[in-house]
């Protein structure tokens, strides 16, 4: 009985082994079917699903934005955002070129006026000596509004609704879109005046104030008053320089101001297309004023107010930054005109319609550039710029040295851009360092031969070749290309450290830089006064370690003198200090051009914009009397022939002393998705996110396309886990089974 009963159960655990490990086969395949299944879906979108196909532009940034209030903002990590938010009354065309001023907000362009010291009106053609001041009018728009904010709610007896809030009230607001209500009003001339106050104001330490105080009426004089007023008044007070008038601003009418500048300044017309003169509503001002507000991160540096295209969404620094479409933004259209290429390129297929095209700008923070460049190749950017770790994936050179766009990024519908930034690289000498400036005319003299020889000893070609990909073109001098003053060919080369040669520019040899060293006192590297190798010292902020070869490679170009280069590494605002003060010796440092002038260039090197003792911009602390004569003839003239002849000289001058090394002028590299339409580079303006144009449904094809899931292996992985499971399975249940024969047995 024992036996049949034994025999039995070993036919139902055979039974049930076999139906176990058919149980298993069909997970196994039921698993892999699932896999298979989710073949069409993206499994490493880094977007919500919800966002697909919507008209988003997805672009990145790499340093959290300081400010956003653009009485401050001057960086262009910032400028990037407030340029969309924010509207002076003028901007450039975007697809004119040379850059061409065109009105935004203002209804038609500025109109200016020059009187003496009598207040005499005078002819537009008059001697600059003559004019007192200069006056300019500006008419802006009906109609524009801002873009919704709690500022401007207003409650049913039409008082400001939150303009009078407590700390308890603010307690359980926790960002801008918690206030229940919003509101908006129309833009008015008043707007832009209470701007150009806030220049002046205190407590907002505006880094263009200096500049404009030399120039509008009243501006410095405002700031004294406006610094008296806030000693007596209580900590956090609202400061309404609506109460307090400026001399150098006036309103005509609720649509028209008028702006009264010292002497000609021709130049002050291209301010009025930064941030820095766009309209700031009273209302904002007041409402962040107010108690609570600061501590909560409420203010224009935080949630910026507008009349733009788009508005800040989401402020998320260390994450994302998101614009929408400001709902209350009309009547801008995309130009109907350009040159002759633009369409050829199909730039113009857009003209006349309304602005802007795209709904959404999502900005991701990428401190890396390798994470950038993949989610770019696999279509979650709409463009990068191109980093020397993927400068060879992406661009070939021709023989003829064009650079192209790569076979393999071809394929992908990429398209490339290229243009010379209106930027300069270079590395500073302190004139005031006793050995690299001198003090006496004779250790002047001696540092210039100095200053020269390193010159040509440091080149930038070849920094260029190693380090750049070939992303720039070797400075002549302190001016890009494109803007007055520049020359191109043998009219261009700085001969102190170049000849001509063939017919083409050619570096001197680093003898004739010995030679320069030798009658500079230190030949072959060691001084004559003391007999010891020659030292010098270069600060830098504070160095990754991809940038050490770049350090070595400064040593080496030393080298070639036998002078030793000491590198002084510290983090940016320390080294900020070093050169506010004077006690650097050899810096790096660059200058991006705020509008397309030589005067934003070659007033980098005017004595009276010194670094030490004015605060001013010239880190050099470079003082030549001629050249400053020359740049105060120079700043305030008209373009023309009369005006070039007086920057040659200007340049002339500057070669020969050499406070800089004239470094680079660096070489924009971008590249363009298929999808990203009306794109035209203009390093002036960075207002032009509103011209794009996405197409959501070809981005969300060739995302599907680059980005389906590999998945036989995982596939073939299950079933090979299965097979190699199965005997294992079945061996633990046939186990597991005669251990209950035996127990039941006994």
């Amino acid at each position: 009985m024992l036996f049949k009963t034994s025999r039995s159960l070993m036919k139902k655990i055979r039974l049930q082994v076999i139906c176990a490990g058919y149980s298993l086969v069909s997970t196994g395949l039921l698993l892999l079917s699932l896999i298979l299944s989710g073949c069409t879906d993206i499994w490493n979108n880094p977007y919500p699903a919800a966002d697909s196909g919507k008209n988003i532009l997805y672009n990145v940034f790499a340093e959290r934005p300081k400010h956003l209030d653009p009485v401050q903002s001057y960086s262009s990590n910032e400028i990037q955002l407030t340029s969309q938010i924010y509207q002076p009354p003028l901007q450039y065309h975007f697809l004119k070129r040379p850059l061409t001023l065109i009105p935004q907000t203002a209804s038609r362009m500025p109109t200016v006026s020059y009187f003496d010291s009598n207040d005499t009106r005078l002819p537009a053609n008059s001697a600059d000596t003559r004019i007192a001041y200069s006056v300019y009018e500006i008419s802006i728009r009906p109609g524009i509004f801002y873009q919704p904010h709690p500022a401007f709610a207003r409650d049913e007896k039409d008082n400001l609704r939150y303009h009078e809030l407590t700390v308890q009230d603010i307690q359980p607001i926790h960002k801008i879109s918690d206030f229940e209500h919003t509101g908006t009003r129309e833009l008015v001339a008043d707007d832009y005046i209470y701007q150009i106050k806030r220049l002046a104001h205190p407590g907002l330490h505006s880094p263009i104030f200096g500049l404009m105080a030399d120039y509008i009426t009243g501006l410095r004089e405002y700031a004294n008053t406006l610094r008296d007023q806030a000693r007596t008044r209580p900590g956090n007070s609202f400061l309404d320089l609506r109460d307090f008038p400026l001399t150098g601003v006036e309103r005509v009418d609720d649509y028209t101001y008028r702006i009264r500048i010292k002497g000609k300044y021709p130049q002050f017309i291209y301010w009025l297309t930064m941030a820095f003169f766009a309209p700031i509503p009273w209302e904002a001002d007041h409402f962040f004023s107010q108690p609570g507000m600061a501590e909560k991160n409420f203010s224009l540096d935080w949630y910026p107010v507008g009349t733009g295209p788009y508005m800040l969404a989401e402020n998320n620094p260390n994450r994302i930054m998101v614009l929408e479409r400001n709902p209350n933004f009309q009547g801008e259209y995309y130009p109907d005109e350009g040159m002759p290429e633009d369409i050829q390129k199909g730039l113009l297929r857009d003209a006349g319609k309304p602005l802007p095209f795209i709904d959404k700008i999502v900005y991701s923070r990428e401190r890396e550039s390798i994470p950038y460049w993949n989610k770019f190749l696999q279509g979650y950017y709409d463009a990068s710029i191109i980093g020397s770790d993927s400068f060879d994936q992406a661009v070939q050179i021709t023989g003829q040295g064009e650079a192209t766009i790569t076979d393999e990024m071809e394929a992908q519908g990429i398209r490339l851009g290229t243009a010379v930034a209106p930027s300069t690289y270079y590395m500073g000498f302190n004139m005031l360092d006793p050995v690299v400036g001198g003090r006496t005319e004779a250790e002047k003299a001696a540092a210039r031969k100095l200053r020269q020889a390193i010159s040509i000893a440091v080149n930038y070609e070849e920094y260029l070749s190693i380090f750049a990909n070939e992303r720039g073109i070797a400075a002549q001098g302190p001016i890009p290309p494109g803007i007055e003053g520049y020359h191109e060919g043998k009219e261009g080369m700085n001969p102190i450290v170049y000849e001509w040669h063939n017919g083409e520019i050619r570096r001197k040899s680093i003898k004739q830089a010995q030679a320069l060293l030798a009658e500079a006192g230190y030949p072959d590297g060691i001084s004559r006064k003391t007999g010891k190798p020659l030292v010098l010292y270069y600060d830098v902020t504070a160095r990754s370690a991809d940038d050490r070869s770049i350090l070595d490679w400064m040593r080496m170009q030393f080298r070639k003198l036998n002078i030793q280069l000491v590198v002084r590494s510290t983090d940016y605002n320390r080294f900020q200090d070093k050169i506010r003060k004077g006690n650097a010796q050899i810096f790096e440092w660059g200058w991006n051009a705020d509008y397309p002038d030589p005067e934003n260039f070659l007033f980098l090197l005017y004595g009276p914009q010194r670094k030490v003792g004015n605060s001013g911009e010239n880190a050099a602390n470079y003082d030549n009397a001629e050249y400053n004569h020359l740049f105060e003839q120079m700043k305030d003239m008209e373009h023309g022939p009369q005006r070039v002849r007086i920057i040659d000289r200007m340049i002339t001058i500057l070669r020969e002393d050499a406070p800089w090394l004239w470094g680079y002028h660096p070489k924009e590299f971008a590249l363009y998705h298929a999808w990203y339409q009306n794109v035209k580079p203009n390093r002036m303006a960075y207002n032009t996110l509103k011209y794009y144009r996405i197409d959501p449904a070809l981005r969300d094809q060739k995302r599907n396309e680059w980005n389906k899931p590999v998945l036989w292996p995982i596939g073939a992985g299950t079933a090979l886990l299965v097979i190699i499971l199965l005997p294992a399975w079945v061996a633990y249940r046939r186990k597991q089974q005669q251990q209950s024969i035996t127990e039941q047995a006994t």
